[in-house]
Protein backbone atom coordinates (compact mmCIF):
# COMPACT_ATOMS: atom_id res chain seq x y z
CA UNK A 1 0.00 0.00 0.00
CA UNK A 2 2.90 2.42 0.75
CA UNK A 3 4.32 1.85 -2.67
CA UNK A 4 0.96 2.52 -4.32
CA UNK A 5 0.51 5.75 -2.38
CA UNK A 6 3.95 6.92 -3.39
CA UNK A 7 3.12 6.20 -7.02
CA UNK A 8 -0.05 8.28 -6.80
CA UNK A 9 1.77 11.17 -5.19
CA UNK A 10 4.47 11.12 -7.85
CA UNK A 11 1.86 11.14 -10.62
CA UNK A 12 0.02 14.06 -9.03
CA UNK A 13 3.22 16.11 -8.78
CA UNK A 14 4.08 15.36 -12.43
CA UNK A 15 0.62 16.47 -13.57
CA UNK A 16 0.88 19.63 -11.49
CA UNK A 17 4.29 20.40 -12.96
CA UNK A 18 2.91 19.96 -16.51
CA UNK A 19 -0.03 22.27 -15.80
CA UNK A 20 2.25 24.96 -14.48
CA UNK A 21 4.43 24.78 -17.58
CA UNK A 22 1.43 25.09 -19.85
CA UNK A 23 0.18 28.06 -17.86
CA UNK A 24 3.52 29.81 -18.19
CA UNK A 25 3.63 29.19 -21.92
CA UNK A 26 0.14 30.53 -22.66
CA UNK A 27 0.12 33.46 -20.11
CA UNK A 28 -0.66 37.13 -21.11
CA UNK A 29 1.62 40.31 -21.57
CA UNK A 30 4.54 41.15 -19.27
CA UNK A 31 3.79 43.30 -16.13
CA UNK A 32 5.24 43.53 -12.57
CA UNK A 33 2.50 41.40 -11.12
CA UNK A 34 3.08 38.90 -13.82
CA UNK A 35 6.78 38.83 -13.15
CA UNK A 36 6.23 38.33 -9.47
CA UNK A 37 3.84 35.62 -10.23
CA UNK A 38 6.34 34.02 -12.55
CA UNK A 39 9.08 34.12 -9.87
CA UNK A 40 6.69 32.52 -7.44
CA UNK A 41 5.85 29.95 -10.00
CA UNK A 42 9.50 29.30 -10.68
CA UNK A 43 10.21 28.79 -7.01
CA UNK A 44 7.14 26.63 -6.71
CA UNK A 45 8.34 24.61 -9.70
CA UNK A 46 11.74 24.18 -8.11
CA UNK A 47 10.12 23.04 -4.89
CA UNK A 48 7.81 20.65 -6.80
CA UNK A 49 10.76 19.36 -8.77
CA UNK A 50 12.82 18.78 -5.63
CA UNK A 51 9.86 17.12 -3.98
CA UNK A 52 9.31 14.99 -7.08
CA UNK A 53 12.92 13.89 -7.09
CA UNK A 54 12.69 13.02 -3.39
CA UNK A 55 9.50 11.10 -3.97
CA UNK A 56 11.06 9.28 -6.93
CA UNK A 57 14.13 8.39 -4.85
CA UNK A 58 11.94 7.14 -2.00
CA UNK A 59 9.85 5.24 -4.52
CA UNK A 60 12.92 3.56 -6.02
CA UNK A 61 14.22 2.66 -2.57
CA UNK A 62 10.89 1.22 -1.51
CA UNK A 63 10.60 -0.76 -4.76
CA UNK A 64 14.10 -2.19 -4.33
CA UNK A 65 13.39 -3.22 -0.75
CA UNK A 66 10.00 -4.71 -1.76
CA UNK A 67 11.57 -6.64 -4.65
CA UNK A 68 14.35 -8.05 -2.39
CA UNK A 69 11.81 -9.11 0.21
CA UNK A 70 9.55 -10.65 -2.48
CA UNK A 71 12.43 -12.59 -4.03
CA UNK A 72 13.50 -13.92 -0.64
CA UNK A 73 9.97 -14.99 0.24
CA UNK A 74 9.46 -16.53 -3.24
CA UNK A 75 12.68 -18.52 -2.91
CA UNK A 76 11.63 -19.86 0.46
CA UNK A 77 8.17 -20.78 -0.79
CA UNK A 78 9.64 -22.53 -3.85
CA UNK A 79 12.01 -24.61 -1.74
CA UNK A 80 9.19 -25.62 0.58
CA UNK A 81 7.01 -26.58 -2.46
CA UNK A 82 9.81 -28.66 -3.99
CA UNK A 83 10.35 -30.57 -0.74
CA UNK A 84 6.61 -31.21 -0.44
CA UNK A 85 6.39 -32.29 -4.09
CA UNK A 86 9.30 -34.73 -3.73
CA UNK A 87 7.76 -36.19 -0.59
CA UNK A 88 4.32 -36.57 -2.27
CA UNK A 89 5.90 -38.13 -5.38
CA UNK A 90 7.69 -40.75 -3.24
CA UNK A 91 4.51 -41.56 -1.39
CA UNK A 92 2.55 -41.86 -4.67
CA UNK A 93 5.21 -44.12 -6.16
CA UNK A 94 5.15 -46.43 -3.18
CA UNK A 95 1.35 -46.51 -3.24
CA UNK A 96 1.26 -47.28 -7.00
CA UNK A 97 3.84 -50.05 -6.65
CA UNK A 98 1.77 -51.64 -3.93
CA UNK A 99 -1.39 -51.38 -6.06
CA UNK A 100 0.39 -52.82 -9.10
CA UNK A 101 1.64 -55.77 -7.07
CA UNK A 102 -1.85 -56.42 -5.75
CA UNK A 103 -3.36 -56.10 -9.26
CA UNK A 104 -0.76 -58.54 -10.67
CA UNK A 105 -1.65 -61.11 -8.02
CA UNK A 106 -5.35 -60.68 -8.76
CA UNK A 107 -4.66 -60.97 -12.53
CA UNK A 108 -2.69 -64.18 -12.01
CA UNK A 109 -5.50 -65.69 -9.98
CA UNK A 110 -8.07 -64.60 -12.56
CA UNK A 111 -6.02 -66.06 -15.43
CA UNK A 112 -5.71 -69.37 -13.65
CA UNK A 113 -9.43 -69.43 -12.94
CA UNK A 114 -10.30 -68.61 -16.55
CA UNK A 115 -7.89 -71.26 -17.88
CA UNK A 116 -9.47 -73.93 -15.67
CA UNK A 117 -12.97 -72.88 -16.66
CA UNK A 118 -12.11 -72.88 -20.41
CA UNK A 119 -10.50 -76.29 -20.19
CA UNK A 120 -13.59 -77.69 -18.54
CA UNK A 121 -15.89 -76.08 -21.12
CA UNK A 122 -13.74 -77.30 -24.03
CA UNK A 123 -13.71 -80.79 -22.68
CA UNK A 124 -17.47 -80.80 -22.26
CA UNK A 125 -17.96 -79.26 -25.73
CA UNK A 126 -15.72 -81.87 -27.38
CA UNK A 127 -17.64 -84.68 -25.74
CA UNK A 128 -20.97 -83.11 -26.76
CA UNK A 129 -19.80 -82.62 -30.37
CA UNK A 130 -18.61 -86.19 -30.57
CA UNK A 131 -21.98 -87.46 -29.40
CA UNK A 132 -23.82 -85.22 -31.84
CA UNK A 133 -21.57 -86.25 -34.73
CA UNK A 134 -22.28 -89.88 -33.98
CA UNK A 135 -26.00 -89.16 -33.93
CA UNK A 136 -25.82 -87.20 -37.20
CA UNK A 137 -23.74 -89.95 -38.84
CA UNK A 138 -26.25 -92.59 -37.86
CA UNK A 139 -29.15 -90.42 -39.08
CA UNK A 140 -27.41 -89.74 -42.42
CA UNK A 141 -26.61 -93.40 -42.95
CA UNK A 142 -30.26 -94.29 -42.40
CA UNK A 143 -31.46 -91.51 -44.76
CA UNK A 144 -28.89 -92.47 -47.42
CA UNK A 145 -30.00 -96.06 -47.26
CA UNK A 146 -33.63 -95.03 -47.68
CA UNK A 147 -32.70 -92.61 -50.50
CA UNK A 148 -30.73 -95.28 -52.32
CA UNK A 149 -33.64 -97.65 -52.09
CA UNK A 150 -36.09 -95.00 -53.32
CA UNK A 151 -33.75 -93.88 -56.14
CA UNK A 152 -33.22 -97.44 -57.32
CA UNK A 153 -36.98 -97.93 -57.57
CA UNK A 154 -37.46 -94.61 -59.38
CA UNK A 155 -34.55 -95.36 -61.71
CA UNK A 156 -36.10 -98.68 -62.62
CA UNK A 157 -39.37 -96.93 -63.39
CA UNK A 158 -37.63 -94.18 -65.40
CA UNK A 159 -35.53 -96.79 -67.27
CA UNK A 160 -38.65 -98.65 -68.26
CA UNK A 161 -40.40 -95.42 -69.34
CA UNK A 162 -37.34 -94.18 -71.29
CA UNK A 163 -36.96 -97.56 -72.98
CA UNK A 164 -40.56 -97.46 -74.10
CA UNK A 165 -40.29 -93.85 -75.36
CA UNK A 166 -36.95 -94.53 -77.05
CA UNK A 167 -38.33 -97.56 -78.76
CA UNK A 168 -41.38 -95.69 -80.04
CA UNK A 169 -39.34 -92.59 -80.98
CA UNK A 170 -36.68 -94.70 -82.73
CA UNK A 171 -39.31 -96.53 -84.71
CA UNK A 172 -40.98 -93.22 -85.66
CA UNK A 173 -37.66 -91.62 -86.62
CA UNK A 174 -36.57 -94.65 -88.61
CA UNK A 175 -39.91 -94.64 -90.41
CA UNK A 176 -39.54 -90.92 -91.21
CA UNK A 177 -35.93 -91.40 -92.31
CA UNK A 178 -36.84 -94.28 -94.60
CA UNK A 179 -39.68 -92.19 -95.98
CA UNK A 180 -37.34 -89.23 -96.61
CA UNK A 181 -34.78 -91.53 -98.24
CA UNK A 182 -37.51 -92.98 -100.46
CA UNK A 183 -38.67 -89.47 -101.38
CA UNK A 184 -35.10 -88.38 -102.13
CA UNK A 185 -34.53 -91.47 -104.26
CA UNK A 186 -37.71 -90.72 -106.12
CA UNK A 187 -36.53 -87.13 -106.65
CA UNK A 188 -33.14 -88.40 -107.80
CA UNK A 189 -34.89 -90.72 -110.21
CA UNK A 190 -36.95 -87.84 -111.51
CA UNK A 191 -33.80 -85.69 -111.73
CA UNK A 192 -32.04 -88.41 -113.69
CA UNK A 193 -34.98 -88.49 -116.06
CA UNK A 194 -34.87 -84.72 -116.39
CA UNK A 195 -31.10 -84.83 -116.92
CA UNK A 196 -31.61 -87.45 -119.61
CA UNK A 197 -34.20 -85.21 -121.22
CA UNK A 198 -31.86 -82.22 -120.84
CA UNK A 199 -29.02 -84.20 -122.39
CA UNK A 200 -31.25 -85.01 -125.29
CA UNK A 201 -32.17 -81.32 -125.53
CA UNK A 202 -28.50 -80.31 -125.43
CA UNK A 203 -27.78 -82.84 -128.13
CA UNK A 204 -30.65 -81.46 -130.19
CA UNK A 205 -29.37 -77.91 -129.55
CA UNK A 206 -25.87 -78.94 -130.51
CA UNK A 207 -27.21 -80.58 -133.64
CA UNK A 208 -29.30 -77.48 -134.30
CA UNK A 209 -26.32 -75.17 -133.91
CA UNK A 210 -24.37 -77.10 -136.51
CA UNK A 211 -26.48 -75.28 -139.09
CA UNK A 212 -24.89 -71.96 -140.02
CA UNK A 213 -28.22 -70.24 -140.59
CA UNK A 214 -29.57 -71.43 -137.25
CA UNK A 215 -26.46 -70.15 -135.46
CA UNK A 216 -26.95 -66.78 -137.15
CA UNK A 217 -30.58 -66.60 -136.01
CA UNK A 218 -29.54 -67.51 -132.43
CA UNK A 219 -26.91 -64.74 -132.36
CA UNK A 220 -29.30 -62.15 -133.79
CA UNK A 221 -32.03 -63.10 -131.29
CA UNK A 222 -29.69 -62.70 -128.34
CA UNK A 223 -28.42 -59.38 -129.70
CA UNK A 224 -31.99 -58.14 -130.17
CA UNK A 225 -32.81 -59.12 -126.55
CA UNK A 226 -29.89 -57.08 -125.21
CA UNK A 227 -30.84 -54.04 -127.29
CA UNK A 228 -34.44 -54.23 -126.07
CA UNK A 229 -33.25 -54.23 -122.45
CA UNK A 230 -31.37 -50.93 -122.86
CA UNK A 231 -32.87 -48.85 -125.67
CA UNK A 232 -36.33 -47.84 -126.77
CA UNK A 233 -37.54 -48.84 -130.23
CA UNK A 234 -36.59 -45.57 -132.00
CA UNK A 235 -32.99 -45.65 -130.74
CA UNK A 236 -31.88 -48.58 -132.91
CA UNK A 237 -32.92 -50.44 -136.07
CA UNK A 238 -32.55 -53.94 -137.55
CA UNK A 239 -31.26 -54.93 -140.99
CA UNK A 240 -29.80 -51.51 -141.80
CA UNK A 241 -27.85 -50.71 -144.97
CA UNK A 242 -25.24 -48.42 -143.46
CA UNK A 243 -23.43 -47.78 -146.77
CA UNK A 244 -25.31 -45.63 -149.32
CA UNK A 245 -26.23 -47.71 -152.38
CA UNK A 246 -25.10 -50.99 -150.76
CA UNK A 247 -27.31 -54.06 -150.48
CA UNK A 248 -25.38 -55.43 -147.47
CA UNK A 249 -27.38 -54.97 -144.29
CA UNK A 250 -26.01 -55.22 -140.77
CA UNK A 251 -27.92 -57.15 -138.10
CA UNK A 252 -28.52 -54.07 -135.91
CA UNK A 253 -27.40 -50.44 -135.81
CA UNK A 254 -27.73 -47.92 -132.98
CA UNK A 255 -28.89 -44.37 -133.80
CA UNK A 256 -26.38 -41.94 -132.34
CA UNK A 257 -27.33 -38.33 -131.47
CA UNK A 258 -26.87 -35.86 -134.30
CA UNK A 259 -27.89 -36.09 -137.93
CA UNK A 260 -26.07 -35.73 -141.23
CA UNK A 261 -26.64 -32.83 -143.61
CA UNK A 262 -29.21 -34.89 -145.53
CA UNK A 263 -31.13 -35.63 -142.34
CA UNK A 264 -30.01 -39.25 -142.09
CA UNK A 265 -28.98 -40.56 -138.62
CA UNK A 266 -25.46 -41.55 -137.64
CA UNK A 267 -25.26 -45.35 -137.19
CA UNK A 268 -23.19 -47.61 -134.93
CA UNK A 269 -23.10 -51.06 -136.67
CA UNK A 270 -23.41 -54.18 -134.50
CA UNK A 271 -23.19 -57.60 -136.18
CA UNK A 272 -23.53 -61.01 -134.52
CA UNK A 273 -21.18 -63.85 -135.47
CA UNK A 274 -21.17 -67.39 -134.08
CA UNK A 275 -18.23 -69.52 -135.35
CA UNK A 276 -19.35 -72.49 -133.30
CA UNK A 277 -17.70 -75.18 -135.52
CA UNK A 278 -14.18 -73.92 -134.88
CA UNK A 279 -14.95 -73.39 -131.19
CA UNK A 280 -16.36 -76.95 -130.80
CA UNK A 281 -13.27 -78.45 -132.51
CA UNK A 282 -11.08 -76.50 -130.06
CA UNK A 283 -13.05 -77.79 -127.06
CA UNK A 284 -12.96 -81.39 -128.33
CA UNK A 285 -9.19 -81.19 -128.82
CA UNK A 286 -8.73 -79.77 -125.32
CA UNK A 287 -10.88 -82.58 -123.85
CA UNK A 288 -8.74 -85.18 -125.68
CA UNK A 289 -5.58 -83.42 -124.41
CA UNK A 290 -4.55 -83.12 -128.07
CA UNK A 291 -2.12 -80.21 -127.95
CA UNK A 292 -1.49 -80.26 -131.72
CA UNK A 293 -5.19 -80.40 -132.54
CA UNK A 294 -6.00 -77.68 -129.97
CA UNK A 295 -3.33 -75.42 -131.45
CA UNK A 296 -4.63 -75.96 -134.98
CA UNK A 297 -8.25 -75.39 -133.87
CA UNK A 298 -7.21 -72.21 -132.00
CA UNK A 299 -5.46 -70.85 -135.09
CA UNK A 300 -8.50 -71.70 -137.22
CA UNK A 301 -10.79 -69.89 -134.75
CA UNK A 302 -8.49 -66.87 -134.76
CA UNK A 303 -8.42 -66.82 -138.56
CA UNK A 304 -12.23 -67.04 -138.67
CA UNK A 305 -12.56 -64.10 -136.24
CA UNK A 306 -10.16 -62.01 -138.34
CA UNK A 307 -12.13 -62.88 -141.48
CA UNK A 308 -15.45 -61.87 -139.90
CA UNK A 309 -13.97 -58.62 -138.59
CA UNK A 310 -12.62 -57.74 -142.05
CA UNK A 311 -15.99 -58.55 -143.58
CA UNK A 312 -17.84 -56.27 -141.12
CA UNK A 313 -15.37 -53.44 -141.74
CA UNK A 314 -15.70 -53.75 -145.51
CA UNK A 315 -19.48 -54.05 -145.59
CA UNK A 316 -20.81 -51.80 -142.81
CA UNK A 317 -18.23 -49.21 -141.70
CA UNK A 318 -18.58 -46.07 -143.81
CA UNK A 319 -17.81 -42.71 -142.10
CA UNK A 320 -19.42 -40.15 -141.97
CA UNK A 321 -22.60 -42.23 -142.38
CA UNK A 322 -21.46 -44.54 -139.59
CA UNK A 323 -19.02 -44.40 -136.77
CA UNK A 324 -15.40 -45.17 -137.61
CA UNK A 325 -15.73 -48.50 -135.80
CA UNK A 326 -18.18 -51.41 -135.48
CA UNK A 327 -18.96 -54.06 -132.87
CA UNK A 328 -18.59 -57.81 -133.46
CA UNK A 329 -20.95 -59.59 -131.07
CA UNK A 330 -20.15 -63.14 -129.90
CA UNK A 331 -23.36 -64.65 -128.38
CA UNK A 332 -21.73 -66.92 -125.73
CA UNK A 333 -19.43 -66.00 -122.88
CA UNK A 334 -17.27 -69.10 -123.43
CA UNK A 335 -16.57 -68.20 -127.05
CA UNK A 336 -15.88 -64.57 -126.09
CA UNK A 337 -13.47 -65.63 -123.31
CA UNK A 338 -11.67 -68.02 -125.67
CA UNK A 339 -11.20 -65.25 -128.25
CA UNK A 340 -9.90 -62.88 -125.56
CA UNK A 341 -7.29 -65.50 -124.59
CA UNK A 342 -5.76 -65.26 -128.07
CA UNK A 343 -2.64 -63.07 -127.52
CA UNK A 344 -2.89 -59.70 -129.31
CA UNK A 345 -6.02 -60.61 -131.26
CA UNK A 346 -8.35 -57.97 -129.85
CA UNK A 347 -5.71 -55.23 -130.25
CA UNK A 348 -5.06 -56.30 -133.84
CA UNK A 349 -8.78 -56.20 -134.68
CA UNK A 350 -9.12 -52.68 -133.31
CA UNK A 351 -5.95 -51.47 -135.03
CA UNK A 352 -6.38 -53.14 -138.45
CA UNK A 353 -10.14 -53.27 -138.90
CA UNK A 354 -11.52 -50.87 -136.26
CA UNK A 355 -13.65 -53.71 -134.87
CA UNK A 356 -14.43 -54.10 -131.15
CA UNK A 357 -15.26 -57.55 -129.77
CA UNK A 358 -18.11 -57.91 -127.25
CA UNK A 359 -19.72 -60.76 -125.38
CA UNK A 360 -23.22 -60.69 -123.83
CA UNK A 361 -22.07 -59.05 -120.58
CA UNK A 362 -19.61 -56.69 -122.26
CA UNK A 363 -22.12 -55.54 -124.84
CA UNK A 364 -24.72 -54.87 -122.14
CA UNK A 365 -22.24 -52.62 -120.35
CA UNK A 366 -21.41 -50.80 -123.60
CA UNK A 367 -25.04 -50.21 -124.43
CA UNK A 368 -25.77 -48.97 -120.90
CA UNK A 369 -22.90 -46.49 -121.19
CA UNK A 370 -24.24 -45.27 -124.55
CA UNK A 371 -27.70 -44.82 -123.05
CA UNK A 372 -26.26 -42.70 -120.21
CA UNK A 373 -24.41 -40.62 -122.80
CA UNK A 374 -27.64 -40.14 -124.76
CA UNK A 375 -29.42 -38.92 -121.62
CA UNK A 376 -26.60 -36.51 -120.76
CA UNK A 377 -26.64 -35.07 -124.27
CA UNK A 378 -30.41 -34.68 -124.15
CA UNK A 379 -30.12 -32.79 -120.89
CA UNK A 380 -27.50 -30.48 -122.40
CA UNK A 381 -29.72 -29.80 -125.40
CA UNK A 382 -32.69 -29.07 -123.19
CA UNK A 383 -30.73 -26.71 -120.91
CA UNK A 384 -31.22 -23.74 -123.28
CA UNK A 385 -34.95 -24.44 -123.42
CA UNK A 386 -35.02 -24.62 -119.63
CA UNK A 387 -33.33 -21.23 -119.38
CA UNK A 388 -35.86 -19.72 -121.79
CA UNK A 389 -38.71 -21.13 -119.72
CA UNK A 390 -37.10 -19.75 -116.56
CA UNK A 391 -36.83 -16.30 -118.21
CA UNK A 392 -40.52 -16.35 -119.11
CA UNK A 393 -41.38 -17.50 -115.60
CA UNK A 394 -39.32 -14.63 -114.21
CA UNK A 395 -41.29 -12.08 -116.26
CA UNK A 396 -44.59 -13.60 -115.25
CA UNK A 397 -43.42 -13.70 -111.62
CA UNK A 398 -42.88 -9.92 -111.74
CA UNK A 399 -46.44 -9.46 -112.97
CA UNK A 400 -47.65 -11.85 -110.30
CA UNK A 401 -45.90 -9.68 -107.69
CA UNK A 402 -47.85 -6.64 -108.87
CA UNK A 403 -51.10 -8.58 -108.65
CA UNK A 404 -50.19 -9.71 -105.14
CA UNK A 405 -49.51 -6.10 -104.14
CA UNK A 406 -52.97 -5.10 -105.35
CA UNK A 407 -54.54 -8.02 -103.50
CA UNK A 408 -52.62 -7.06 -100.36
CA UNK A 409 -53.86 -3.44 -100.61
CA UNK A 410 -57.45 -4.54 -101.10
CA UNK A 411 -57.14 -7.04 -98.24
CA UNK A 412 -55.80 -4.33 -95.93
CA UNK A 413 -58.78 -2.10 -96.84
CA UNK A 414 -61.20 -4.92 -96.06
CA UNK A 415 -59.42 -5.64 -92.76
CA UNK A 416 -59.61 -1.98 -91.78
CA UNK A 417 -63.36 -1.96 -92.57
CA UNK A 418 -63.85 -5.11 -90.49
CA UNK A 419 -61.91 -3.57 -87.61
CA UNK A 420 -64.11 -0.46 -87.78
CA UNK A 421 -67.25 -2.61 -87.82
CA UNK A 422 -65.98 -4.60 -84.87
CA UNK A 423 -65.27 -1.38 -82.97
CA UNK A 424 -68.80 -0.11 -83.66
CA UNK A 425 -70.21 -3.49 -82.63
CA UNK A 426 -68.40 -3.31 -79.29
CA UNK A 427 -69.66 0.26 -78.79
CA UNK A 428 -73.23 -0.84 -79.44
CA UNK A 429 -72.79 -3.79 -77.10
CA UNK A 430 -71.61 -1.49 -74.32
CA UNK A 431 -74.59 0.80 -74.94
CA UNK A 432 -77.01 -2.17 -74.80
CA UNK A 433 -75.64 -3.70 -71.60
CA UNK A 434 -78.25 -1.85 -69.53
CA UNK A 435 -81.11 -3.06 -71.75
CA UNK A 436 -82.81 -6.21 -70.48
CA UNK A 437 -82.77 -9.07 -72.97
CA UNK A 438 -86.12 -10.56 -74.07
CA UNK A 439 -86.86 -14.29 -73.93
CA UNK A 440 -86.32 -16.31 -77.11
CA UNK A 441 -90.05 -16.68 -78.05
CA UNK A 442 -90.60 -12.90 -77.88
CA UNK A 443 -87.39 -12.30 -79.80
CA UNK A 444 -88.51 -14.67 -82.58
CA UNK A 445 -91.92 -12.98 -82.69
CA UNK A 446 -90.39 -9.53 -83.08
CA UNK A 447 -87.52 -10.54 -85.34
CA UNK A 448 -88.50 -13.59 -87.44
CA UNK A 449 -85.61 -15.72 -88.62
CA UNK A 450 -84.88 -16.45 -92.29
CA UNK A 451 -84.92 -20.23 -92.43
CA UNK A 452 -83.51 -20.36 -95.92
CA UNK A 453 -80.57 -18.25 -94.81
CA UNK A 454 -80.04 -20.32 -91.68
CA UNK A 455 -80.21 -23.59 -93.56
CA UNK A 456 -77.80 -22.42 -96.24
CA UNK A 457 -74.48 -24.27 -95.86
CA UNK A 458 -71.47 -22.23 -94.96
CA UNK A 459 -68.94 -21.56 -97.67
CA UNK A 460 -65.50 -22.96 -97.40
Amino acid sequence: MDMVNLLWVGLGLAVLNALLLLWLIFSGPDDPTQRATERFQMELLKAVKANSEQVAADLRREMNESSRAGRTELTQNLSTFQRALVHQSGEATRTQNAQIDAFGQQLTLLQKSLSDTLNQQLTGLSESNARRMNEVRETLEKQLAQLQTTNAAKLDEMRATVDEKLQSTLQARLGESFKQVADRLEQVHKGLGEMHTLAQGVGDLKHLLTNVKTRGIFGEAQLASLLEQVFVADQYAAQVATRPGSKNVVDFAVKLPGKLENGEPLWLPIDAKFPNDDYERLLEAQERADAVGADAAGKALESRIRFEARSIADKYVEPPYTTDFAILFLPTEGLYAEVLRRPGLMTALQRDYRITLAGPTTLLAMLSSLQMGFRTLALERRSSEVWQVLGAVKNEFGKFGDVLAKVKSQTETVLKTLDSAETRSRAMGRALKKVEALPDPQTQALIPQDRDFDSEPEAG
